[in-house]
């Protein structure tokens, strides 16, 4: 069974169950050391899942949410505007991915889900020696945008297109 699989399970196995269920538990149900069952939980909540850690063990607070990956492109100046578009609007910027024709797929997760982080970050670009992913692909790039639903990334969507960040799809 790979990781992927194990974590799908776990997440079942949580959904399904009506009380906590503990990390050893989950290591000896699946031959792993506890240790892999905390990076799983982690790697669980990075996909969108609100895990809680009891004393009693591990509880799923609500359903995922859902994401999607928009196609955009914009300088540096608009940077800041692209980013609070997506996180006023209830968004989660997860990640930035650029497809370079000589390096691949390059992606950077980023979490920016508020105005706080938004300033965070691009303070820390002010203050590193390092551009945004997006310079090296001309200003194009992806980010994953998560969300409490359908609707909401719909307006997302819309908001990032009436701003002309969104490249069209063809």
């Amino acid at each position: 069974m790979t990781g992927s699989e194990r974590r799908t399970e776990i997440i079942d196995q949580i959904q399904k169950s009506g009380f906590p269920i503990s990390g050893k538990s989950l290591a000896e149900f699946y031959g792993v050391s506890r240790q892999v069952i905390v990076q799983d939980i982690a790697l669980i909540r990075a996909l969108g899942y609100d895990v809680i850690a009891t004393n009693r063990g591990y509880l799923l607070n609500t359903s995922p949410r859902v994401a999607r990956v928009f196609k955009v492109c914009h300088t540096d100046e608009y940077l800041k505007e692209e980013l609070c578009t997506v996180v006023d609007m209830g968004g989660c910027v997860e990640n930035v991915m650029v497809n370079h024709k000589v390096y691949g797929k390059l992606e950077a997760n980023l979490q920016i889900d508020s105005r706080r982080r938004v300033a965070e970050f691009l303070e820390d670009i002010r203050n590193g020696k390092s551009s945004p992913l997006k310079n090296i692909t001309s200003g194009y790039h992806y980010h994953k945008i998560s969300a409490d639903s359908e609707e909401t990334l719909n307006l997302i969507e819309k908001a990032l297109c009436e701003k002309g960040f969104l490249v069209e799809k063809k």
